[in-house]
């Protein structure tokens, strides 16, 4: 059987959860940042993945009217959908 092995995921820092004023925020530092190529002021969208961890990626303004144009589509031709899936 022909089955492929997930390397482990590579940790390149630890973070903490800290109090931000009213707020809690977890600090990046600059070499992280930079490997990320993200600056502050940048938005993410967090998923949650099937072993409990958490997936951040950059937020995409363009995705995200994409998906509100899919949603309105889906709800309008949900009927037809279903009847689709089956």
């Amino acid at each position: 059987m022909n089955e492929q092995v997930k390397a482990p995921d590579q940790v390149v820092a630890t973070v903490a959860i800290k109090k931000i004023g009213n707020s809690s925020g977890v600090i990046l530092s600059k070499e992280v940042m930079a490997r990320l190529n993200v600056a502050i002021g940048d938005e993410f969208s967090v998923s949650l993945t099937p072993d409990g961890g958490m997936r951040l990626t950059p937020r995409d303004p363009h995705f995200d009217k994409a998906m509100e144009v899919a949603r309105r589509g889906m709800k309008r031709y949900r009927n037809a959908l279903a009847e689709l899936a089956k």
